[in-house]
């Protein structure tokens, strides 16, 4: 049903939680898989070489900088993919309400399904 797979993560432990959701869903479908990191380079390595570790198999990597829930709508219509999978804990507190929850944003703007998995 999904032939590409896009798993967001910024390194936490609940984003890791979502990590293994969506390799699992990928793995059960033969489906292609892409971490995608929002962040500075520096960080993102780490998080990206600890998230493939994490997902197994050999996914593809993309590690862009700006807006989380921009850049990850971006690279979902960029790479043509079939589902995003994103956990559902990020921001909190003040800079949620300024800037609105990820998400919530990728949900209501995405070109394809959306899987927020539940991690807390």
């Amino acid at each position: 049903m999904y032939k590409r797979i896009l798993i967001a993560t910024d390194g936490s432990e609940t984003a890791m939680r979502a990590l293994r959701v969506g390799a699992d869903l990928a793995q059960s479908m033969s489906s292609e898989i892409i971490i995608c990191h929002v962040g500075s380079d520096e960080r993102g390595k780490a998080v990206l070489e600890r998230a493939v570790e994490q997902a197994g198999g050999s996914p593809r990597t993309i590690s862009v900088e700006g807006d989380p829930a921009d850049k990850i709508l971006d690279v979902a219509e960029a790479e043509g993919v079939d589902l995003i999978v994103i956990g559902n804990k990020g921001m909190t507190g003040a800079r949620r309400l300024l800037l609105g929850s990820v998400p919530n944003s990728v949900s209501h703007h995405a070109p394809c399904n959306v899987l927020i998995v539940k991690t807390v």
